[in-house]
């Protein structure tokens, strides 16, 4: 798997310093879990899944969630076992999916029990999976955390390799303060226990607004929701500490997909869109509200989030174009890196200062981000690899379109 795989040579030699590296299925949790990029939930209803796999896998899409929990109804779950069992089996005989998948492909089950069952019921199609996704880890009323890593634990057993676990923190128990560090210091306690299996945490926006009431609405970010902000800075603090007791963190769901009557003008620059002669592409974001997605995106890479959960294929573009590194970040974080005795200097740039021991965690982030997604070229912005990709998308389905017409005719 690569990241911006879909974009010809070209357009590669173009846009990257650095291209991004393949990602191996089997590579370290650091490594894995910052090219998880954009992970996008299906319900495992979907009649057609496996096609519909493989065709997010052209449209860039490296990692997937099947899921079996609150995206289906409570009397559809047995319907959407028998889909997703059938679908994995489909996706064990597509050709080179097992021994090279286009994307990792993970599972949300409700309980271990579930879990368990769906795993024994998978046959081949347990081939197919790269780990699991644990909702309401650690919340009062659910499955215990031990449970969950243990039924995974068992799952890695009987597919004689590794499945990674991904625990969402989204419980009442973490979202109240009087409960929440508490439920933070006895997960991280637990994942401690199983570090081996654990690739990311997870962290569920949509259920810690809930305890509250609140949705944000669009033109707003995660983090202007003041009560919800102040659950993430919490579980950065206990849980992505850079001193290697942390986990990665992935940024919560962005839920919109189309736009509404706006309340307030975008933020949207102009200037990267004109330099990059993707005007066009401008008034799209704006009017799909992915300007919105672009800021909250700003946003969790300043606060130590990586990746995020989406919902609509169109959020994926967004997500891995403002995932390549800079070339001030790349040239700032190189120069941290080459600095052995400490110390302090002006940047290449001329507008910050970079200090070789309080960046140095950072600098390695950024280096780890860079191989899984590349370094832009000095004068490429994000709206140029946003563009590439659209142009490349286009020119996807046109062709798909001039072969389907011309098995009509023939």
């Amino acid at each position: 798997m690569r990241h911006f795989a879909t974009l010809d040579e070209e357009q590669t030699q173009r846009l990257f310093l650095h291209p991004p590296q393949p990602v191996d299925v089997t590579a370290g949790r650091d490594e894995l879990a910052v090219a998880l990029g954009a992970t996008l939930y299906c319900p495992a209803t979907r009649e057609r899944l496996a096609g519909d796999l493989l065709k997010l896998a052209r449209r860039g899409v490296l990692s997937a969630v099947a899921c079996l929990e609150d995206s289906v109804p409570d009397h559809r779950v047995a319907e959407a076992e028998e889909i997703l069992v059938r679908e994995l089996a489909g996706l064990a005989r597509t050709p080179g999916w097992c021994q090279a998948p286009p994307l990792m492909l993970f599972l949300r089950t409700r309980t271990p029990r579930q879990l368990l069952d769906v795993v024994e019921r998978a046959g081949v199609g347990l081939d197919c999976l790269r780990g699991f996704v644990l909702p309401k880890f650690g919340g009062a009323g659910q499955p215990s955390p031990h449970e969950w890593l243990e039924a995974v634990q068992q799952a890695s057993e009987r597919a004689g390799r590794r499945l990674w676990a991904m625990p969402v923190l989204e419980s009442r128990d973490v979202a109240h303060l009087d409960t929440r560090h508490t439920a933070l210091f006895a997960i991280r306690d637990v994942l401690d226990e199983h570090r081996d299996v654990v690739l990311a945490v997870r962290t569920g926006a949509t259920d810690l607004s809930a305890a509250y009431g609140l949705r944000r609405p669009r033109g707003s970010t995660v983090w202007d929701v003041r009560v919800v902000a102040d659950v993430l800075g919490d579980v950065i603090n206990v849980l992505g500490r850079a001193d290697g007791s942390g986990y990665p963190i992935t940024a919560p769901v962005w839920e919109h997909f189309t736009s509404g009557e706006r309340v307030f003008r975008t933020t949207l620059s102009v200037s990267p869109f004109a330099e990059s002669g993707s005007e066009e592409l401008r008034e799209q974001l704006i009017a799909e509200d992915l300007d919105g997605l672009v800021r909250e995106l700003v946003l969790d890479r300043v606060n130590g989030l990586q990746g995020k959960t989406v919902i609509h294929p169109s959020h994926v573009a967004v997500v891995h174009a403002m995932s390549v590194v800079t070339h001030e970040d790349y040239s700032d974080a190189t120069d941290v890196l080459a600095q052995t005795g400490g110390g302090a200097m002006a940047s290449a740039y001329r507008n910050k200062m970079n200090e070789a021991g309080p960046h140095r965690a950072w600098a390695e982030r950024v280096l780890l981000r860079a191989r899984a997604f590349g370094v832009a070229r000095e004068d490429v912005s994000y709206a140029h690899l946003l563009q590439a990709q659209d142009d490349a998308w286009r020119a996807f389905r046109s062709s798909q379109e001039q072969e389907q017409q011309e098995e009509a005719l023939a």
